[in-house]
C-alpha cells in the first residue's frame, strides 16, 4: 500500500515537472488589454442611459425618467450582488479563466441586445440579466491573485485596476462622439462587440495554472480559511471596506454632477466629462503607483492615509467656491480611490488560501455591486430631501469611518518572498 502511495506522489510529481510553469508577465499584459477593453466596452455605452431611454424608448422626462433610469441603473448591481459568490465557488472548481470568459461572454450578449430594446422593461431585463452574468473585474482579479508570485500581487492587481480606470476614463469620450453620429442603439450594440473582442487575449494568451485535484478530505473555504488565525475577521473587515469605498465614490460622482449643475447650469455636461475623465488617468497612474507608498509605510497606514485625504477632499466639494476647484477635487479623489482599491484587493489576495481565491473575490464583488447599488440611493436620497452640500458632508463622513474602519479592523499582511 505504501509502495503504491509513494508511485502515485512520485507521478504528481512528475507531472508538476513537466507542465509548464505559467508566465504570469505574459498572462498580466493580456489581461490589461482585456480589461480595458470590457470596461472601455461597458462604460462606452452605459453612461447614456437616461437618454437612451428618453430618445430612444420614448419615456418623457420627469418622474418616469428617473424611475426607469434609477432601476436600470441599480438593477444589475443587485443582480450582480447575488451572483458573484456563486460564480466565485464554480471558478474555484472549474477555473478562474473559464469564469472570465463566460463574464465577457455574458456582458457582450446583454449589452448587444440592448440594440434591439423596444420598451423600458425590456431595458430592465437585460440589465438584470448583465448584472447576473458578467463581472469581469472580479474574475480577472481572481486571476491575477492566483498566478502572480505572492511578493508581486499588490503591484499586479494595481495593473489590472489601472486598466478598468483608463477604460472607465476613455469610454464615455468615444461613446459619447459615436452617440452623437450613429445614434446609441448603434453603440450599444458597439459596446457587445468589444466585448467580443476582449475574449480574444483571454483565448489566446492567457494561461492558467492546472486546478489541484479535489480532495475530499480537503476543509471547506471557511475551515481553510480558519485555519490562518485572525484571516477571517480581515477578510471581513477588507470586504466590507471595498463596498464602502464603492458607496463613497459612486455617491460622490452623482453628488459632483449636481454640483457642477448648480455652478454652471446646462454648461455642467461639458466641464463634467473632463472632471471625470481627469478622475480615470489619475485613478490609473495610482493603481500602478500605490505600491512605492506601501512598501515604505505598509498597507494598513496607506489606506488609513488615504481615506483620511478623501474624506478631506470629498469635504472641500461642499465649500468649493468654482467649478475649477471641483474639478481638481476630482482628480484628487481618482488618486486616492485609485491606491484604495487594488491595496484592498492585494490584502484579500494575501489574506486567502489559493484554493479559495475565486470563492472569497466572488464576495468581495458581491459588496462591490451592493456598494454600487447603496451610493446613489444615499447621494440622491440626502440630496433630494435636504442639499447637495449636506450630501457631500455625510460621504465625508463616511470616507472619515472607513479609515477608521481599516485601521482598527485589519492588519498587515505576511508577504512571502520567493
Amino acid at each position: 500500500m505504501d509502495s503504491n502511495r509513494e508511485g502515485f506522489e512520485g507521478a504528481g510529481r512528475e507531472r508538476e515537472r513537466l507542465t509548464p510553469a505559467v508566465d504570469w508577465r505574459r498572462n498580466l499584459v493580456a489581461l490589461w488589454f482585456a480589461e480595458f477593453t470590457a470596461i472601455f466596452g461597458f462604460s462606452f455605452a452605459f453612461p447614456f442611459l437616461s437618454i437612451f431611454i428618453s430618445q430612444d424608448l420614448g419615456v418623457h422626462p420627469g418622474r418616469d425618467l428617473d424611475l426607469w433610469t434609477a432601476a436600470a441603473g441599480s438593477v444589475s448591481g443587485l443582480a450582480m450582488a447575488v451572483a458573484s459568490p456563486i460564480w466565485g465557488v464554480l471558478g474555484d472548481r472549474l477555473g478562474r479563466k473559464p469564469m472570465l470568459i463566460r463574464s465577457m461572454l455574458g456582458g457582450a450578449i446583454t449589452v448587444g441586445l440592448i440594440f434591439f430594446v423596444q420598451t423600458p422593461i425590456q431595458l430592465v431585463v437585460l440589465r438584470f440579466l448583465q448584472g447576473a452574468t458578467s463581472g469581469t473585474v472580479a474574475a480577472a482579479t481572481a486571476l491575477v491573485a492566483v498566478e502572480t508570485p505572492r511578493n508581486r500581487v499588490g503591484w499586479a492587481l494595481g495593473v489590472v485596476t489601472s486598466a478598468v480606470a483608463l477604460g472607465s476614463a476613455v469610454g464615455p469620450v468615444v461613446g459619447g462622439i459615436a452617440g452623437a453620429f450613429f445614434g446609441l442603439r448603434l453603440v450599444f450594440l458597439g459596446g457587445g462587440i468589444l466585448l467580443l473582442i476582449s475574449m480574444i487575449p483571454v483565448l489566446l494568451v492567457v494561461r492558467e495554472s492546472p486546478l489541484k485535484a479535489r480532495d475530499a478530505s480537503r476543509p471547506g473555504t471557511l475551515a481553510m480559511i480558519r485555519q490562518r488565525p485572525g484571516a477571517l475577521r480581515s477578510l471581513a473587515v477588507l470586504i466590507g471596506a471595498q463596498s464602502l469605498i464603492t458607496v463613497v465614490n459612486t455617491a460622490t460622482q452623482q453628488l459632483i454632477v449636481l454640483r457642477l449643475i448648480e455652478m454652471l447650469g446646462r454648461a455642467a455636461s461639458s466641464l463634467t466629462g473632463i472632471a471625470f475623465g481627469a478622475a480615470g488617468l489619475t485613478n490609473s497612474v495610482s493603481a500602478i503607483g500605490y505600491t512605492a507608498v506601501t512598501r515604505r509605510i505598509g498597507y494598513v497606514r496607506m489606506l488609513t492615509l488615504a481615506s483620511v485625504l478623501l474624506a478631506v477632499t470629498i469635504g472641500t466639494l461642499v465649500v468649493a467656491p468654482n467649478a475649477v476647484w471641483v474639478v481638481l477635487a476630482v482628480g484628487v479623489a481618482g488618486l486616492l480611490y485609485g491606491a484604495f482599491v487594488p491595496a484592498t484587493a492585494s490584502m484579500i489576495g494575501l489574506e486567502t488560501p489559493i484554493e479559495a481565491q475565486s470563492t472569497v473575490f466572488g464576495f468581495n464583488a458581491s459588496g462591490v455591486a451592493f456598494g454600487f447599488f447603496l451610493g446613489p440611493l444615499i447621494g440622491g436620497g440626502i440630496a433630494a430631501t435636504s442639499d447637495v452640500r449636506v450630501a457631500l458632508a455625510v460621504t465625508a463622513a463616511l470616507a472619515l469611518g472607513l479609515a477608521f474602519l481599516v485601521l482598527l479592523g485589519t492588519r498587515e499582511p505576511r508577504i512571502e518572498r520567493p
